[in-house]
């Protein structure tokens, strides 16, 4: 099986579109930070209340204002990847093996895989006509044999219980917190 160089070529070439891509957490970063810098002007343009001082006042204003600043950089990603497809131009791709060991071992990978194709297929047909082929008779059950006579259990011995400590006297005065015992 000899192939011409003009068949070879062709097989390595791909047609291919060339754009250029914006990277969409870039404008996102880029965004917020210009939101947090308009939300600090704009905070420091009016008066502040002074029960609630300016840092509070700008942190409460700053969640709207980065928010507002991501969402328009990643507006602004959108329309920048969108004018950028339009602006996409043809390629063609040409892959070339310039060792030629490597491309005898991937020829010599492929003629494994075809092998081991054909071995599976022909494994997967004899397993299909073993199953096709007709049962046998089934086999006699073998013999039951009786089950072994089962032993008494040892009798248990009943637990003995400890004497109980005798008891407080009732009338015996107790000694008060305090004072030593006598």
């Amino acid at each position: 099986m000899s192939s011409t160089p003009d068949e070879t070529d062709a097989a390595n070439e791909t047609e291919v579109r060339i754009r250029r891509a914006p990277k969409y957490p870039a404008f996102m970063i880029v965004g917020g930070g210009i939101g947090a810098i308009v939300t600090f002007v704009l905070t420091a343009l009016f008066p502040v209340d002074p029960k609630v001082g300016f840092a509070a006042l700008f942190g409460y204003f700053a969640l709207y204002g980065v928010t507002g600043g991501v969402l328009v950089g990643a507006l602004l990603a959108l329309l920048f990847d969108r004018v950028l497809l339009r602006r996409a131009r043809p390629a063609t791709v040409v892959t070339e093996l310039t060792d030629p060991d490597l491309a005898e071992e991937e020829r010599l990978q492929e003629e494994r895989w075809a092998a081991e194709d054909a071995a599976a297929d022909s494994a997967a047909a004899a397993q299909a006509q073993t199953q096709a082929a007709p049962a046998q008779p089934a086999a006699q059950p073998a013999p039951v044999a009786e089950p072994a006579p089962v032993a008494e259990p040892a009798p248990v011995a009943e637990p003995v219980e400890a004497p109980a400590a005798p008891a407080a006297d009732p009338d015996a005065e107790t000694p008060k917190p305090g004072t030593p015992a006598v």
